[in-house]
């Protein structure tokens, strides 16, 4: 069997496979499902300083080759995260990594700072691309200086590996990936959804409450695949490949192209145990063309 361990800074993976946040949960849910301890990682759903209610339904819909979602980050806040879904999933036996969103700078480096404080959280995902309320709804993930403030704010309150996750959409990823490494990220991940719509041509609405949604899914997978490879040559910190993989062979594109771990999100609705199925095919890929670790392959993208 490979080596399929890899870091990320200083947070260490078992197997280069996590779940995307908001399509595990708290990894509690998938328990009866798939043995959690054998995944390399898990990033639960997005948390908050301040509870949200989330957007009204409908805030799903299928598409082809993929799914529109508009969940709009329902969380019942920070502190209720710390004080009752902390103690169930503090001893789950691999990497739990909370993704954390915000509606400022401020609110970002509050919920970070409290959420350093969990001896057992080794790492957190900035989830930036989160309507920017002083900005007019402008997401922070699309321009370099609103990514900046959020990830200067949270680096001087966050003390453990810090990885930001990037939005697709925008005119140059790897300028914002460069910004983010320049202002203390340990790690960037990319990537978010696409910005989608869906309409109910017989009713003439769209499918969803506010319109539009963000678009994951296979469908997504080239645009993913592309941005990825770009920001890995753009930057010196570790990157984490996501959006639309499926299976094992998705996955070690991700990883030719320059991603050192990946995430699977969307699949985990059709299959709660492709996570280990794709770490498996990654094993069997490794074994077969005779390498000896995972880190044979990162990278390894001859173009």
């Amino acid at each position: 069997m490979a080596d399929l361990n890899v870091k990320i800074n200083r947070l260490h993976l078992k197997n280069p496979v996590m779940t995307a946040s908001g399509t595990f949960g708290y990894g509690l849910e998938f328990a009866d499902l798939v043995p959690i301890d054998q995944i390399g990682g898990i990033i639960v759903k997005g948390t908050t300083l301040h509870a949200r209610e989330g957007n009204d339904y409908p805030r799903m819909a299928e598409t082809a080759s993929g799914m529109l979602n508009c969940v709009g980050l329902q969380n019942k806040g920070v502190d209720y995260f710390c004080e009752h879904i902390y103690p169930q999933i503090k001893d789950i036996p691999t990497q739990v990594i909370v993704n954390v969103s915000g509606s400022s700078p401020e609110d970002y480096a509050e919920c970070a700072a409290r959420i350093d404080a969990l001896e057992k959280i080794p790492a957190i995902e900035l989830n930036i691309s989160c309507p920017n309320v002083k900005q007019g709804g402008m997401a922070f993930g699309v321009t370099c200086e609103g990514a900046a403030s959020v990830v200067s704010a949270v680096r001087k309150r966050y003390h453990k590996t810090l990885i930001v996750k990037l939005s697709p959409n925008v005119t140059n990823v790897a300028d914002i990936a460069r910004t983010c490494e320049a202002e203390g990220a340990d790690s960037v991940s990319l990537i978010n959804t696409l910005m989608g719509m869906a309409i109910d041509i017989e009713k003439r609405q769209p499918l969803l409450s506010i319109g539009t949604g963000g678009l994951s899914g296979p469908a997504v997978k080239p645009v993913a695949l592309r941005m990825v490879w770009q920001v890995a040559k753009a930057v010196k910190i570790p990157v984490i490949g996501l959006g639309g993989i499926c299976n094992a062979k998705d996955a070690i594109e991700f990883l030719m192209a320059g991603a050192t771990a990946i995430q699977i999100g969307t699949a985990n609705f059709l299959d709660p145990a492709v996570t280990l199925k794709v770490r498996d095919g990654i094993n069997q890929w490794l074994d077969a063309h005779g390498c000896q670790s995972v880190y044979d392959i990162i990278g390894s993208l001859e173009c």
